[in-house]
């Protein structure tokens, strides 16, 4: 952030040069400079690149408000608060002005006399853009009053007439002009507090108890709403929904890369994690987003995976810290463990009722297999499968340390096995590699070469 500028007087703000601009003009300007730079206006946005955010683009260049529709998870709201960047880093208002209003353009009868009346010394304030940006989220107990606003008694009680504009305490839309305002889960607001916003966005002007107000507002309105919220919950009105420049459709990461990406830029991991889980995680979450098992009109969110990884990572750092390991490494028995508390985040279809903790597992087990077997196709595990011969078995589990587990294998003479799985993964550390062997022996498992018995927290391939 840079310094807030040093103008304290509408007169050093006019021998500045400073040029003022309507919102709309504001967001178009700098997001044509920003795309003509070769600067990308969306950071930590992944898989919109070349469907939601050109048509978001198009709509700012036309200066429309804007609905967003998807499901759960598909990054609505991170796009909404991502539109702040394309603000400028600071803006005048006159100091003391309830709505904000820029110097040149005031929109009460108040500010206006007061910028006649002082003149050049009007006094000046500075918003950062961050303060620029208000969110609400729809309930349906949110009233008029919180979004447009209310006459005030105490102000009446003070001496002031109803119908005079000081009377009334502004509510969220009026409070965010010159600057954009969202309104999360659109449908959930009652129809009537709908009805609210149609002047509001159209002819600008505030109705409030009767009394109107000519306001200009300078605001830009975005939403973002669930499609199935329109039979579940509630709906978008249609005259509301005629407000709205641009309707336009979200949806989950279309390649595998884009998933895996928003899982290390969101999640918070208290230990390592090896990729090729990520990957495991992403390719679960894309099966469960397949299924027809699932609801799919709910959807399965990127919180999903989120929430995966960082519940696998949080396994991995208990045992490490239980057991006394040296380092924190996730491994698979740590996902298998994740899934038991990630279910309630997925909707089944009515007819699956009783199914799905099988459902799941055969999706983890599908995905595991898809990540690993590139990985492991060319090695000969010949020695390994002959070790384990009935006699010989390898034991994993939750609470089983990575050095546990790699003194338990058994010995394959002069193979080089287990450098070839650990060198077909990249794994270097101890827990590297003993993740790296697990999985391998649960692809041979997946592949039928050897048997596998889980139960109380612990596995044992043989």
């Amino acid at each position: 952030m840079s310094e807030r500028p040093t103008i304290t007087t509408l007169g050093e703000l006019n021998a500045s040069g400073h040029r003022y601009r309507p919102l709309r003009e504001e967001i178009r300007e700098n997001l044509l400079a920003r795309l003509g730079a070769g600067e990308n206006p969306w950071p930590g946005l992944h898989g919109l690149e070349h469907t939601v955010i050109p048509q978001v683009e198009r709509a700012l260049i036309a200066g429309h408000d804007i609905v967003l529709l998807g499901e759960r998870g598909q990054g609505k709201t991170r796009l909404l608060r991502t539109m702040v960047g394309l603000l400028d880093e600071w803006t005048p208002y006159v100091l003391g002005s309830e709505l904000r209003e820029h110097p040149a353009a005031p929109i009460t009868e108040a500010t206006r006399s007061r910028v006649i009346d002082e003149g050049d010394d009007t006094p000046i304030g500075w918003l950062h853009r961050d303060e620029r940006y208000s969110e609400k989220l729809a309930t349906p107990d949110t009233s008029v009053a919180d979004l447009i606003g209310d006459v005030d008694p105490m102000r009446v009680a003070e001496g002031r007439r109803l119908g005079d504009p000081e009377t009334i305490h502004f509510g969220l839309i009026p409070r965010s002009n010159r600057g954009i305002v969202a309104i999360n889960e659109l449908p959930d607001l009652a129809e009537r507090i709908q009805v609210s916003m149609l002047n509001i966005m159209e002819e600008r002007d505030v109705q409030i108890r009767g009394y109107t107000l000519r306001l200009p507002l300078d605001v830009l309105v975005v939403a973002s709403a669930n499609p199935e919220d329109y039979t579940n919950r509630g709906r978008i009105i249609t005259p509301l929904k005629d407000r709205f420049g641009a309707e336009i459709r979200t949806h989950y990461p279309l390649a595998l890369a884009d998933e895996i990406a928003v899982i290390g830029q969101e999640a918070h991991l208290t230990a390592e994690v090896p990729p090729i889980l990520l990957e495991i995680l992403a390719r679960f979450t894309r099966q469960l987003r397949e299924s027809p098992a699932v609801n799919q009109r709910s959807g399965v969110s990127a919180r999903f995976t989120i929430a995966g990884a960082e519940t696998v990572a949080a396994a991995a750092k208990h045992r490490s810290v239980v057991k006394h390991e040296p380092e924190a490494v996730a491994r698979l028995v740590d996902l298998e463990a994740a899934v038991d508390v990630l279910a309630g985040k997925v909707e089944f279809e009515p007819g699956e009722e009783g199914r799905e903790w099988q459902i799941m597992e055969y999706l983890l087990r599908t995905a595991t297999a898809e990540a690993v077997r590139p990985r492991v196709r060319e090695l000969d595990f010949a020695p390994l499968i002959a070790a384990l011969d009935g006699s010989t078995t390898v034991s994993t589990g939750e609470r089983v340390t990575a050095a546990e587990f790699l003194a338990g294998l058994p010995d394959l003479g002069e193979s080089t096995l287990y450098e070839d799985i650990a060198a077909a993964f990249d794994a270097s550390s101890e827990g590297e590699r003993a993740a790296a062997v697990e999985l391998a022996l649960e692809a041979l498992y997946l592949s039928r070469k050897i048997s596998k018995d889980s139960g109380e927290g612990e596995t044992i391939y043989g």
